[in-house]
């Protein structure tokens, strides 16, 4: 991006320079006309660029927010097995002492 400024600063500094002068000369002429033209495709290029970086900054912040609830969402997946593996093991510690005492 950065050299993109650069080029349309050095072309408007030129083409600023040039339409200065008092042209007489027709290929002076035709050559102020392809700075200008290049000028108008380079901001063309530039916001095109600008446009892409924005979509692109804003796709990153949606894929960012996704991956942010999916793993609080696993975290919560995990946090409930955890707890299902809690009760199922003191289910069977109940369930072992109650053996236990049967075949006392």
């Amino acid at each position: 991006m950065k050299t993109f400024d650069e080029k349309e600063k050095k072309l408007s500094l030129a083409l600023e320079k040039l339409k200065s002068l008092d042209i007489v000369n027709p290929k002076l002429k035709e050559h102020t006309k392809y700075l200008d033209n290049q000028k108008n495709q380079l901001e063309i290029e530039k916001q095109a660029l600008e446009e892409k970086y924005r979509l692109l900054s804003s796709d990153h912040n949606i894929l960012k927010q996704k991956i942010k609830e999916r793993n609080l969402l696993q975290k919560n997946k995990e946090l409930k097995f955890n707890e299902k593996i809690d009760e199922l093991n003191q289910e069977t510690d109940t369930l072992l002492e109650e053996i236990d005492k049967w075949q006392m």
